[in-house]
């Protein structure tokens, strides 16, 4: 195990020898912080589809860990986890007492909180609602919450946007959740990645079709009988052009989080209710480019819920999906939709954030006539990219994968007529309108 690995083989390890990878925690903690562990104990948890997190004892003070390690990341240049630029900035964020940003060591070290993350908190109003006992006074509670938070954010946007040369947006860690996932690197040799490992080659499985993966991309979706202009092939291309880092500096940098998906979130009391913190800033950043810096927030927190993208198998219970061949055509047909406290979380999202940031981006000149695309691109690799959507590739099944690939269409490319709920958020963003 090279010290320039470690987090990688510890994850490796995690998945089939969980005593071995707390063993080299230990050792890692010692190593990177002086720290005598004890009682490491890796927590298992269906967000950290990309990252590994548990807790541990040292010096009598209980603590919490987590680390972010992406594909190749020892390879990689540019500094993770830098949480004093949110600090500094104003947001609510929690503040590690031990971090390791070292490629290959990125590690933060929280004392332990018995807050909730606001991911599991939302995940109980959605399971509440499926199960028709739905909590209306705490779904009031998390979208207030969500406000308040949201107009923090606007504000740290709307004060930090600023002009940024394509080297200073390039260089932001936060691409590395975005078109590094398309490319091989270094060269950035398209496609490649995890468009290529997941994907390319492969066996696509939905409920009673079995494609090839050229079949499969080169077909329009069809999703509740309503066709999408791109086919999933196509989104790709358009992500692997438009996502490139060197062509997202027209839309200023901002102050932001990345990744600010809710299980990088606490949810904890407050003198007026209950109010929301970051933790986990693997990919903060102070020239994160406009059109970006809120697309893993918008999609894992509204549209990848309930229950598809984090528990397939739960998803695949309550929800049902049918697939039908086509000339040149796939249509999917579900009764999977989002609940009312996604939609309102959506709403926020939309009213404080996004309507804000694109009107001065607009009165400030760098608004990109493609906007649109620019944002549709990024919510469609958040899912596609994630993690590996086709049937027994990891946890998904036939249903969860057909559901996957409908989100995905619906978020990523236009409808051809009518509204559905991404062209409706669009519309509602637009700073023409």
């Amino acid at each position: 195990m090279t010290a320039s690995s470690r987090t990688a083989e510890i994850r490796r390890l995690a998945a089939s020898d969980e005593s071995a990878a707390e063993a080299a925690l230990s050792v890692l903690f010692a190593d990177l912080f002086g720290l005598s562990a004890e009682g490491v104990a890796i927590n298992r948890d269906q967000y950290s589809l990309n990252s590994l997190n548990g807790f541990f004892s040292a010096g009598g003070t209980d603590y919490f860990f987590k680390f972010h390690q992406e594909d190749g990341e020892e390879a990689m240049t540019g500094e993770y986890y830098r949480a004093d630029i949110l600090a500094r900035a104003g947001l609510p964020v929690d503040m590690p007492v031990f971090v390791s940003n070292l490629p290959g060591e990125q590690v933060l070290v929280y004392r332990r909180r018995s807050d909730p993350r606001f991911s599991d908190v939302l995940r109980a109003l959605d399971i509440a609602t499926l199960d028709g006992r739905r909590d209306l006074a705490g779904e009031a509670d998390a979208v207030a919450a969500e406000r308040g938070l949201d107009a923090e954010i606007a504000r740290v946007y709307l004060g930090s946007l600023h002009p940024v040369t394509a080297r200073e947006a390039a260089a932001e860690p936060i691409h590395r959740l975005f078109h590094d996932r398309l490319v091989d690197m270094p060269g950035r040799r398209f496609p490649g990645g995890r468009l290529s490992g997941f994907y390319l080659g492969k066996t696509v499985r939905l409920p009673g079709v079995e494609l090839g993966w050229d079949d499969f991309a080169a077909r329009r979706l069809v999703v509740n009988g309503r066709a999408y202009r791109r086919t999933i092939g196509e989104l790709f291309e358009a992500a692997g052009r438009r996502l490139n880092p060197d062509m997202l500096a027209d839309a200023g940098g901002v102050v932001a989080h990345g990744d600010a998906h809710n299980a990088n979130v606490w949810y904890g009391g407050g003198t007026d209710g209950p109010q929301l913190s970051f933790y986990d800033p693997a990919f903060a950043g102070e020239h994160v480019p406009g059109l970006i810096a809120e697309a893993k927030a918008t999609f894992h927190n509204v549209f990848a819920h309930p229950l598809w993208l984090y528990d397939p198998a739960e998803a695949t219970r309550r929800f049902s999906a049918k697939v039908r061949l086509g000339d040149g055509t796939l249509a999917i047909d579900t009764d999977w939709a989002l609940t009312p406290v996604r939609r309102a979380l959506l709403s926020a999202k939309a009213e404080l954030v996004w309507k804000p940031l694109l009107l001065d981006l607009k009165a400030r000149g760098l608004l990109p006539a493609d906007w649109r695309e620019v944002i549709r691109l990024a919510l469609f690799l958040c899912p596609t990219l994630v993690m590996n959507l086709r049937a027994g590739a990891t946890t998904h099944t036939e249903t969860s994968s057909a559901i996957a690939f409908a989100v995905a269409a619906m978020v990523g490319a236009e409808p051809e007529a009518g509204e559905d709920e991404m062209s409706a958020f669009l519309d509602a963003i637009d700073p023409d309108r």
